[in-house]
């Protein structure tokens, strides 16, 4: 059978692990998929006392096997769509036919997964396990295709916030937290700012494509302003929780580390937002603030306490 997504001359063959690989991005597992989830188990470890290995270990592994569900479904419907080639069609652009099927495959391993979490840790854990799937599978892929609708960004900061903060404190505790659901909130409205910053630069291939998310809905300037105020929320949570007790003081330092970063991303974007290549530094300040305030607050709630 053809490879209808082949590029006229197919990279040389590579060993199956490095191609799965090449399509993991490990810097979206990082941002994405494993600091929500430590700053769960820092919550349950610090704040509740509470810390079971075999839940956490196994609880990481779901979580990997759906990163690689999103990114494979992401670069298959991209492609699938033609995202990335609006402006260059002439690309070549490699997206082989296993890689849906190697996301159907992640999806189930991680279902099932939760379905043996949930078997000990009760009925939560297969909520918060379809939530999830029910975000990453229809992301980008049919029929919902979240992105396409203008929901996009929310379910990215719903899933990476409080979906899967309170899912991973959940497998230590049984039990639901609101102390914890507000600190969720700091990773969810980072990683939701890093969704709309990420798309200004996109912002005609998406809107070409049908793509309705909020930049394409507002347009790119008032885009700039969302993303500010979104990760300036976030960074307002944990030193608003610290004040108010709810967190330990040690939170602060959360927000007093991401805080040079916003500083710099607005440096950075004010002047660039319609020139993509030049807004490139605003976005990646977005993403070093979410990086470096996620793993001070998750170790504030670990250890400060």
């Amino acid at each position: 059978m053809t490879d209808v997504f082949a590029a006229p001359h197919a990279p040389p063959a590579q060993p199956f692990v490095m191609r799965v690989a090449s399509v993991v991005r490990y810097r979206f597992f990082l941002y994405a998929g494993l600091l929500p989830y430590m700053l769960g188990a820092g919550w349950a470890r610090g704040m509740e006392k509470t810390f079971r290995p075999g839940a956490f270990w196994l609880g990481l592994l779901g979580i990997f096997l759906s990163v690689v569900g999103v990114e494979s479904f992401n670069e298959y419907f991209d492609a699938k769509m033609g995202t990335d080639r609006v402006f260059n069609p002439d690309a070549e652009e490699y997206i082989p036919e296993w890689m849906f099927s190697l996301g159907v495959a992640a999806f189930a391993l991680a279902a099932a997964i939760g379905l043996a979490l949930a078997w000990a840790g009760g009925w939560p854990i297969v909520l918060y396990t379809l939530l999830g799937g029910a975000a990453a599978v229809w992301y980008v892929g049919p029929p919902v295709r979240w992105v396409y609708r203008g929901l996009g960004e929310a379910v990215i900061g719903l899933s990476y916030g409080p979906w899967m903060t309170l899912g991973s404190v959940h497998l230590h505790t049984r039990r639901f937290s609101w102390g914890a659901l507000l600190a969720s909130l700091v990773p969810g409205l980072l990683i939701m700012s890093l969704a709309v910053v990420n798309n200004i630069p996109d912002y005609h291939q998406d809107r070409l494509v049908g793509k309705k998310n909020l930049v394409v809905r507002f347009g790119r300037k008032n885009g700039r302003y969302l993303y500010l105020a979104l990760s300036a929320l976030g960074l307002g949570v944990a030193a608003l929780g610290a004040a108010a007790g709810i967190f330990p003081r040690a939170a602060v330092l959360a927000a007093a580390a991401g805080l040079p970063l916003w500083l710099l991303s607005l440096r950075d974007g004010r002047d660039t937002w319609d020139t993509p290549r030049m807004f490139v530094p605003a976005v990646k300040r977005i993403v070093q603030c979410y990086a470096l305030a996620t793993t001070v607050f998750a170790l504030a709630l670990a250890f400060g306490r």
